[in-house]
């Protein structure tokens, strides 16, 4: 059964098209991970600063390989263009990672 791991990242008001910008340049980035099946990435619409990055894993070892892939590493270091410049300064406040696994629920043709 697949499991759900949702980045709750809280930012500024004013940052969350920052965020959304950083994870349009990644798409697809994480495509390619053994037993990913899923992203979306989602956008607040009410008075909250905290977005959701939600992503399902055929199960959590598929999810820890990607975490210490150097894939991994490289996507979140920054959006600098080389190794000569500084990483971009991060947008979010907090993150938390929750983890979830899929008790029910319904199918869409």
């Amino acid at each position: 059964m697949s499991i759900i791991k949702i980045n709750a990242i809280t930012v500024p008001g004013d940052s969350g098209d920052e965020l959304a910008r950083r994870f349009a340049a990644r798409a697809g980035q994480v495509d390619g991970q053994a037993g990913f099946e899923g992203f979306e990435l989602l956008k607040p619409t009410d008075d909250r600063h905290t977005w959701l990055v939600i992503t399902r894993w055929a199960d959590d070892a598929s999810f820890q390989a990607w975490v210490n892939s150097p894939a991994f590493g490289h996507g979140h270091r920054g959006e600098a263009e080389g190794a000569s410049q500084p990483a971009a300064p991060q947008v979010g406040m907090t993150s938390e990672l929750w983890s979830y696994e899929v008790a029910g629920g319904s199918a869409l043709s």
